[in-house]
């Protein structure tokens, strides 16, 4: 396969990927927002949302003051980000587009029908109206595109480089979504202070307190954003724990957004296409699906699960830089 090709086909599912995560993130914050919180909380927040999608120099140049519609805004439509929803599905119809004859007429058509339907509902005032419908139709037009793809493309070299470049984005977001819970603190703080919010949370989680209905609720929004909160109820049938969460979506390997799920099922794609089987990239990837796969949540939480997410970030980046070094064309994103 031609390296722009498989350039066009990575970025494609990558940036599909990255708008429904991207609506993932905001949902959360947005569930949490309608609980009863200080401005302060709020604020903090909207600060970890942007934190997280490392916008936050890019949007203080932009809008200066920070408010949950000046935020919303910019994550969603301003097309001057280039990581915003609007963005990215114009981002991956013009890759799309760019690859047509690889692609089934289905694919072609759902991610152009999704972009052009979003320019409307954007119109229409969706955002503004209801933000919650307008991620929930974000994260269904995701999975639409998936099945249509899963259900209509020729298991070859080109459907590979798509699953590579969806399971790579949604580890490297999976780990972001998760952080979002405990990254609300000031930029520079070190992580043991992140880690150490974690643990008074972990603590009220075990107790009768007021507070701990209230971490209830947080955990729920975030396994709701990422369809795990039946999963969860199955897995461990007890009352929400942060310490099991995180252990569902960084360690479980039936989880479908868990860390190690997507790094191992990245992986196994790449394996289809990859000419060296010993090659550099082959085994930066195969390292950082076995550390997953023998790890244990007792061992990270000890180490700090803030740093762990970062370690886990630039090894993910990383590897990705790998991927895009061996098959694909040069690229700024």
């Amino acid at each position: 396969m031609l390296s722009r090709t498989a350039d066009h086909l990575f970025w494609l599912s990558r940036y599909i990927e990255r708008a429904e995560n991207t609506a993932r993130m905001l949902d959360v914050n947005y569930q949490i927002s309608l609980m009863p919180q200080t401005r302060e909380q709020a604020e903090q927040g909207l600060r970890s949302l942007l934190s997280i999608s490392e916008l936050s120099g890019a949007y203080e140049q932009r809008h200066g003051a920070l408010d949950a519609r000046s935020v919303y805004d910019y994550i969603v439509r301003d097309e001057t980000n280039p990581s915003s929803i609007v963005s990215c599905l114009r981002a991956s119809r013009e890759n799309s587009r760019a690859v047509r004859g690889t692609l089934t007429t289905e694919v072609w058509e759902t991610t152009n029908s999704t972009w052009l339907e979003f320019q409307r509902l954007l119109k229409d005032g969706l955002l503004k109206r209801d933000p919650a419908a307008l991620f929930d139709w974000v994260k269904f037009r995701a999975n639409v595109l998936r099945g249509v793809t899963a259900g209509t493309m020729l298991q070859d070299e080109a459907f590979h480089f798509l699953r590579i470049g969806s399971f790579l984005e949604r580890a490297d977001n999976t780990g972001r979504l998760l952080d979002v819970k405990f990254h609300a603190v000031p930029k520079g703080v070190d992580a043991t202070v992140a880690d150490s919010q974690w643990q008074q949370l972990h603590e009220q989680s075990q107790s009768q307190s007021s507070d701990a209905a209230r971490e209830f609720y947080h955990w729920s929004a975030l396994l709701r954003s990422v369809s795990a909160f039946e999963v969860y109820r199955k897995v461990y049938s007890n009352v929400i724990q942060p310490e099991k969460v995180a252990e569902l979506l960084i360690l479980h390997k039936n989880m479908p957004r868990s860390m190690y799920n997507c790094v191992s099922r990245l992986m196994n794609a790449f394996e289809r296409v990859a000419a060296d089987p010993n090659g550099h990239t082959m085994r930066q990837g195969g390292r950082l699906r076995a550390d997953l796969q023998y790890a244990r949540i007792e061992e990270i939480m000890e180490g700090g699960l803030h740093a762990y997410l970062i370690r886990f970030l630039e090894r993910i980046n990383a590897l990705g830089g790998s991927i895009s070094k061996d098959f694909m064309l040069p690229s700024s994103d």
